[in-house]
Order: structure tokens, then sequence, then C-alpha cells
């Protein structure tokens, strides 16, 4: 068990990184069109705000669980880094329970939400307003399962 979790939360790792590179690349790409052609040939693209807009979504949902595994996320630790190992380690063990906990709530609301604005429709694009939510649904769910792997045994290292 000791060794599944990291293993599957890196491979994870490694598909969450691919996406918020891949979205990252089309919200570039698809802004850089636009401009083109609104300045140098006075049109647009009807499709490229929404695109670049869940694009955009998408780059920073599927990388938190990233920067949470990296520890790179801003943090108060004013006084826990002053507490002795013991309190430390258990402040630092709840806290990252608690914010797992929070996720896995914010994952199950952001299914609702979802459900409920599942026949709304994108106005260039003809695909549901709903898959603005996947990427958080994704980033939520990864994000919990980082914190709570730490609370359960922050010592393991990823692979």
């Amino acid at each position: 068990m000791k060794t599944i979790v990291p293993s599957i939360l890196a491979r994870a790792d490694s598909g969450a990184r691919l996406v918020a590179i891949l979205a990252a690349a089309i919200m570039v790409c698809v802004v850089t069109a636009q401009v083109v052609m609104r300045y140098g040939f006075n049109a647009s693209f009807d499709w490229a705000d929404e695109v670049s807009r869940l694009a955009f979504v998408t780059t920073i949902f599927v990388a938190i669980p990233l920067g949470i595994r990296d520890g790179t996320h801003v943090g108060v630790d004013l006084v826990v880094d002053r507490l002795p190992l013991l309190p430390r380690r258990l402040v630092r063990r709840f806290t990252s329970a608690l914010g797992g906990a929070m996720l896995l709530i914010v994952t199950w609301a952001t299914f609702d939400v979802a459900a409920a604005t599942w026949t709304e429709r994108m106005g260039a694009i003809d695909i549901t307003s709903s898959v603005f939510f996947f990427p958080v649904i994704a980033g939520a769910l990864h994000s919990a399962l980082h914190l709570l792997h730490m609370a359960v045994d922050p010592d393991t290292p990823l692979p």
C-alpha cells in the first residue's frame, strides 16, 4: 500500500502536467491567432474567447495538485515552524487532512453544479457549459488525494 498510492499519484501528476502544458499551448496559440486576425485582417474567430477561457481554466485547475505535491503554494507557517517536531508534524497532518476533506466537498459540489448546468450551451461553440467544471473536478479530486496522502503518510516521497 505504501508504494501503490505514490505510484498512482505520480501517474496522475504526469497526466496533469501533460494536460496543463497542452492547455497552456492551446491558449497561447488561440490568443495569438485571434490577435493576428483582429489587428492584421480586421476579422476574428467567434470561438476564440470561449476556447482560450476553457484552456486557461484547465491550465490553472489541473496544475494546482502539482503545486501541492511540491509544496510551492503560499502558506503561513510562521508559528508552525517554531513548534517542536511532534506538534509540527501533527499540525501539518491535521491541516492536510482538513484541506483534503474540503477539496472532496468541492469535488462533490462541483459535480452538482455541472449537472445543474448541463443543458446550458456555450454561444460560439455548441457544447455544454458544464465543460468548464471538468478541470475543477479533476483538479480538486487530484489535490484532495495529494493532501490526504500527506496527512496519512507525509514522509513517503513520490516516485
